[in-house]
């Protein structure tokens, strides 16, 4: 009778294998590529293995790959318009699958990943950009509805007085009224007619 297949699987493995990876590359033990950096005018050199990086980098693969022969007991990769620190943190990224970066080093970061074609860290530096976009946008939208608010608040008390002024204005009217009294006796014209013709008369 047989017997069913059952799976082993390891969920620390990964990050097991990752981690002394890293800390071979950091003793330099079993390196063997060395990467040579260089951006206007400083250079730095750095050992690592290539296993490591042509798994995590097209680049890489495709330069290991495509060797003819090695030129000594390690192969020898020349980058250049890589600036020093970047590559440090690629470097790092592709051995811990995390770096930290400040945030205006991210566009080069992603830069960097596109020209060592790692798709990894391109993924992650682009849903990166991604969420600071949209916290700066949250946070425009927040400032555009606080000073709208304000806005409204600094509107409503004039609104208020102008409606006050108005019925002001209403009552001084109702008070004072412009029309002439309906009474004959109270108009002043009624006085003042008869009293112009007797004046013509006597200038003649």
């Amino acid at each position: 009778m047989e017997s069913n297949a059952v799976l082993l699987e390891s969920k620390s493995s990964p990050i097991n294998l990752l981690n002394e990876m890293h800390q071979l590359r950091l003793l330099g033990h079993l390196c063997d590529v060395t990467v040579s950096v260089e951006y206007q005018g400083v250079r730095a050199e750095f050992v690592a293995h290539k296993a490591v990086l042509a798994a995590t980098s097209k680049f890489f693969k495709e330069v290991f790959l495509n060797e003819k022969g090695m030129d000594g007991p390690r192969t020898n990769v020349f980058l250049n318009e890589v600036q020093v620190a970047d590559f440090a943190s690629f470097l790092e990224f592709v051995y811990t699958a995390k770096v930290e970066v400040e945030e205006d080093r991210v566009q080069r970061m992603l830069e960097i990943a596109e020209k060592l074609k790692c798709l990894d860290l391109s993924e992650t530096c682009f849903q990166l950009k991604k969420q600071m976009l949209e916290s700066v946008l949250l946070e425009l939208q927040n400032f555009s509805e606080s000073q709208s608010s304000e806005e409204e608040s600094s509107t409503q008390p004039s609104a208020l007085l102008e409606s006050k002024a108005a019925a002001v204005a209403e009552a001084d009217q109702a008070d004072c009224p412009s029309a002439p009294p309906d009474h004959p006796a109270d108009r002043p014209s009624s006085r003042a007619s008869p009293e112009i013709p007797a004046a013509k008369s006597k200038e003649k």
